[in-house]
């Protein structure tokens, strides 16, 4: 990884959300992409315009995956690659809430090597290298300690939790929210909440900066099926995926049917 990546991504983050904040509870236009994916704003493609703009230009050896670009198989061929969620929370930016997050990563080979997640309205700015740590706003970051899942606090959506997923029925946590995958990988990392969940299949653009960060700090993360995810894949999808503290991360995959 070229030492200057992870300052690459800090900048480009920055200018990300500077635009972003033009937008912000500006009414900004919005539609409802194809396949029910989701809404997008006029906010998500500028920023994605910007940000490919920059990053391409500074690295043009390196494959392009983002959320809103359309996708090409030329990645496939690069040992490098951006993967970007220009937006991520987008239905929070739009009822302007301030818990939305610019995600940009870079994989070489399958595995993250930096990554940087930003809330621009919380002037949050996490970010890690492989093997450096994670960090926010520069201070060092780790995820709690905790043996057991019992009253922990994980972040999800209900839908992963029915009983029925579960051995012995219903989990003995607390559940919470946030609208940005992304975010909820750096609130694990930092120790906020004890882990965070999704038995959806993820888009590799949702969960590539989260991955490395919450790593770095400590936290144990897989797919459901408790392997280690792999990114710029031809079809970018992961089964799911699991970030908590080690032993709260071995119990749910135990729990899980």
């Amino acid at each position: 990884m070229p030492a200057s990546d992870l300052s690459l991504l800090m900048d480009a983050a920055k200018e990300a959300g500077n635009i972003a904040k033009k937008f912000w509870r500006a009414d900004p236009e919005a539609w409802d992409k194809p396949d029910n994916a989701g809404p997008v704003t006029e906010a998500d493609l500028a920023v994605d315009a910007m940000l490919a703009a920059e990053l391409r230009n500074a690295r043009p050896e390196y494959g392009w995956l983002s959320e809103e670009t359309t996708d090409t198989a030329a990645r496939l061929d690069c040992e490098r690659c951006f993967i970007i969620d220009p937006i991520d929370g987008t239905r929070s930016f739009m009822a302007g809430e301030k818990n939305f997050s610019h995600s940009l990563a870079i994989a070489e080979n399958g595995v993250i090597t930096a990554a940087v997640i930003f809330l621009p309205m919380l002037d949050e700015m996490y970010s890690a290298t492989k093997g450096g740590g994670a960090h926010l706003n520069g201070v060092a970051i780790t995820p709690k300690r905790r043996d057991t899942i019992q009253d922990a606090r994980i972040l999800g959506k209900k839908p992963s939790l029915k009983p029925e997923l579960w051995q012995g029925g219903s989990l003995p946590i607390n559940l919470h929210f946030r609208s940005s995958l992304a975010y909820r990988f750096c609130l694990v990392a930092s120790g906020e909440f004890d882990g965070m969940l999704s038995l959806h299949p993820c888009w590799e653009w949702d969960i590539a900066g989260g991955d490395l960060i919450a790593r770095e700090a400590g936290a144990a993360v897989t797919d459901q099926h408790g392997m280690a995810l792999s990114f710029n894949n031809p079809h970018p999808k992961q089964a799911g995926v699991f970030a908590a503290a080690p032993a709260v991360h071995q119990e749910f995959l135990q729990r899980l049917l």
